[in-house]
């Protein structure tokens, strides 16, 4: 399954709304480069489909990539279904594999502030980087390979 990536953003601070700057440097065990949630640990790199945030507009909201603090937004892929342990191809070189689904939102950040409910807990995926490069809108974005769901 092949898709694409439509938005390419990153914050300088954890719990805000994220800035789509087109093109960016993900490093393998690092994530994003500049991005608040780059570091060695698993949820280096985030993924949310556009096909999600344009369910959210429908409901009247006026929402740009990544208010939800997404750092990634891909169309023409299903990132909802994807379980921990798939691996996902970015652009022509970047391999993440998911490492966590969803996430536990602990407090209201300003994300929910803005948007009045965050997507990102329920329907955003969690990427841990194996290999680098360089990502830019317009970019593939393919499943390279998908654990089956269990259940």
């Amino acid at each position: 399954m092949q898709g694409r990536i439509v938005a390419v953003c990153i914050s300088k601070e954890k719990g805000t709304q994220k800035q789509n700057v087109g093109s960016a440097l993900i490093r393998a065990d690092h994530g994003i480069e500049g991005d608040a949630h780059a570091g060695l640990w698993h949820r280096q790199v985030s993924l949310l489909a556009d096909e999600s945030i344009e369910t959210m507009r429908s409901k009247g909201l006026a929402l740009t990539f990544g208010d939800f603090g997404e750092n990634i937004v891909t169309q023409g892929i299903n990132v909802r279904e994807l379980v921990i342990g798939s691996i996902v191809k970015l652009g022509d070189s970047v391999v993440g594999v998911v490492s966590q689904v969803g996430k536990v939102c602990h407090d209201r950040c300003a994300i929910y502030y803005k948007t009045g409910d965050c997507i990102m807990p329920r329907e955003g995926i969690f990427l841990k980087i194996i290999t680098g490069g360089t990502v830019s809108i317009g970019d593939p974005i393919e499943i390279v390979h998908e654990v089956p769901a269990h259940g």
